[in-house]
């Protein structure tokens, strides 16, 4: 099974279960570590998240992956905060922090840098846009985009 089939899977199975506990499922990550897997669950909330969120939500997953199976080989359920610099993924995210500071890391240079920081700006589906010093906007294409995280660095 694809990675991105698991998570995406498990992301569905989830969701649910996690905003009826008043949390926003973030991110859905299955990797291999070494000779173990991990299926990796990041939350969030307004208040931020504490440890018994998430001994609740493991609990609760880890139930509900028991019975529907979508993973045949063994792994280790982690269930955790993002933290402040949590990534942007899902169009969701660039819609509630329109506007905060972020780090935009690119694959290939863009205007001379692999990394940009500035206030999120607008999107489409071909760029997404960043005011950087001085208010300027840039527009950085999303195929050279590796990673954007909300950014609380001064």
């Amino acid at each position: 099974m694809l990675k991105e089939t698991v998570c995406d899977l498990v992301y569905k199975l989830a969701e649910p279960i996690v905003m009826e506990k008043g949390m926003e499922l973030v991110d859905v990550e299955f990797v291999k570590e070494g000779a173990h897997r991990y299926l990796r669950l990041f939350l969030d909330k307004d208040e931020g998240i504490n440890l018994d969120d998430c001994e609740k939500i493991s609990k609760e997953i880890s139930a509900l992956l028991d019975q529907e199976d979508p993973i045949k080989q063994a792994y280790f359920l982690e269930v955790s905060s993002l933290g402040l610099d949590r990534p942007l993924k899902r169009e969701k995210d660039f819609q509630k922090y329109q506007g905060y500071k972020v780090m935009v890391k690119t694959y290939s240079s863009f205007a001379g840098k692999k990394k940009h920081q500035g206030k999120l700006g607008r999107y489409d589906q071909l760029n997404l846009n960043l005011f950087i010093e001085n208010n300027k906007e840039i527009a950085i294409p999303w195929q050279i985009i590796s990673q954007v995280k909300l950014d609380w660095e001064e």
